[in-house]
């Protein structure tokens, strides 16, 4: 067990490396690999703890960056997170029983991230192997079967580069010469599938073009805390737009459609508060274009919402989106009533914030405008309704003040270049103090402001009102991926009770048979 264990650690931390600040994305397979190969033989006990193992070694060095916001959260998130490559362990002890067995491990890896990115409460889709690929070669899959599919294939690449493994360590005879070519033929084939996207990348149309502007307008202070000075970080978005509307009045920018900012660009009700509602009149009168705000509003006494509102400079408020995934334990509190000013941190949260369920676009001048909210862009469901529903562009306001230091930025902003491949659509980013850019549907930044700095991107930038196979295929993928891994446990537990059940002659030396053995 202490070898296997070792293995795991390896492989979780070898997994770390895929993402920023490093961001090997080639060790996603290899670091797979480990993880079958660490559970292969085992029963499900052992398997959950060498599967814990691997999710300790890879998670925790991951999602570091939650130390920003207490050692406890880190601790706590990270150690949740964990427990579900443990329960994979578990699984996979039983699934390597099977035939073909890479392809149920893969299922079951797949299963597992889908799990874990929407339970407990709106669960963590952060490390999932997607989320890896940017810059590579398999990102053009995800226009084509999705962050879940692209999940699977990389999962099914490491599980067959297990499988070559083992026949390349069987004692050499012909038998074992041919496992090694039938497995090593099976893994070309896969990464001929996995990187075809590349020579043959999605297409997408063209309904037109505008010229949009992101607006990040930085934060004063130390800029990790939001509310240091919030009337400072409006007052700071307001005279950024305010300088943009001076520069196209003079000719030295070009006018926008309309103008992006960040969330929490206004951290109070801007609809009860009279400077906050007055400096955004004054921005976009300024400018004279709509506006998406990014705003915390009221509702009621124990409930606020996080909204992108679309505010006109001749009708105002107008259309809203509401964050669809407020991050639990920091933007609201379940099961509050177990929890009391002494919980330290959690005092901090007296109202729970409230999520969204919009699924059409939102309407800006003219333009159909999916709109995500900071964690929302981790998200398969609240993009892939807007975009179905015909969005012609992708729009995050986010606000990362509180991780501005950490690799939280750059790995966000990862995700959301592959958003724009997996969509097909360009993605205009706005935050308040890093990153913000503007992303093309094949993943290219074409314009970004650098961390700490205020700054106004405008770019014109094209329209597409179409859907990728990817946002179609990819539930799909997981919805499937799911039946496979519970018809493969059902199958594995079944098989392994009638063999331990069923009386097995002794050999010469007394021993049970080698099958008895090797389900051990």
């Amino acid at each position: 067990m202490l070898k296997r264990c070792l293995a795991a650690l390896a492989g979780g931390l070898l997994l770390a490396l895929a993402f920023e600040p490093v961001a090997a994305a080639y060790v996603v397979p290899v670091a797979v690999a480990g993880f079958a190969l660490a559970t292969r033989g085992l029963r499900a006990r052992s398997g959950f703890v060498v599967g814990l193992v691997f999710g300790v070694a890879f998670y925790f060095p991951h999602i570091h960056w939650m130390t920003a916001v207490g050692t406890d959260a880190w601790l706590a998130l990270a150690g949740v997170e964990s427990v579900f490559y443990g329960l994979l362990g578990a699984a996979a002890a039983y699934l390597h029983r099977l035939p073909a067995w890479p392809l149920w491990l893969s299922a079951a890896w797949t299963t597992m991230e889908v799990w874990r990115s929407g339970w407990p409460f709106s669960g963590m889709p952060w490390g999932r192997l997607a989320f890896a690929v940017a810059d590579t070669p398999v990102a053009p899959a995800l226009a084509y079967v999705g962050m879940v599919g692209v999940s699977l294939l990389l999962a099914l690449l490491g599980s067959l580069l297990a499988a070559l493994v083992l026949a390349l360590v069987r004692v050499r005879d012909r038998a074992r010469d041919r496992a090694v070519l039938a497995h090593g033929a099976v893994l070309v084939g896969a990464v001929v599938v996995t990187v075809l996207p590349a020579l043959v990348p999605f297409s997408v149309g063209d309904d037109g073009e505008v010229t949009v502007a992101a607006v990040q307008g930085d934060v004063p202070g130390p800029g990790n805390d939001i509310l240091y000075d919030f009337r400072g970080v409006t007052d700071n978005h307001v005279e950024a737009t305010v300088e943009l509307g001076d520069d196209v009045a003079a000719g030295r920018a070009p006018r926008p459609d309309f103008v992006v900012w960040p969330e929490n660009s206004t951290a109070v009700d801007p609809f009860t508060d009279a400077s906050t509602n007055a400096g955004i009149r004054r921005a976009v009168e300024a400018v004279d274009v709509p506006v998406l705000v990014g705003a915390i509003v009221d509702a009621g006494e124990t409930n606020v919402l996080n909204q992108g509102i679309v505010w006109d400079p001749v009708t105002g408020a107008g259309e809203r989106y509401t964050k669809w995934h407020p991050v639990p334990y920091g933007e609201y509190i379940p099961f509050r009533e177990f929890f009391t000013g002494q919980f330290g941190r959690l005092a901090m949260i007296p109202r729970d914030m409230m999520s969204g369920t919009r699924e059409t676009p939102l309407r800006i001048a003219g333009t159909l405008v999916a709109d995500a909210i900071c964690f929302d862009v981790a998200y398969d469901d609240g993009i892939h309704a807007q975009v179905r529903n015909g969005a012609e562009l992708l729009a995050v306001q986010t606000s990362n003040a509180t991780f501005i230091e950490t690799d939280q930025i750059d790995q966000q902003f990862a995700i959301t270049r592959l958003r724009a491949i997996e969509t097909g659509r360009t993605v205009v980013v706005a935050a308040t103090n890093g990153v913000s850019g503007i992303i093309t549907p094949d993943g290219e930044v074409v314009a970004s402001a650098a961390p700490r700095t205020q700054e106004v991107l405008v770019a014109d930038v094209g329209l597409w009102s179409g859907t990728t196979p990817g946002v179609l295929v990819g539930p799909w993928v997981g919805r499937v991926s799911a039946v496979l891994t519970g018809v493969g446990l059902l199958v594995a537990v079944l098989t392994y009770r009638r063999r331990r059940e069923t009386p097995v002659p002794a050999g010469p030396a007394g021993r049970g048979s080698e099958e008895q053995e090797s389900v051990r």
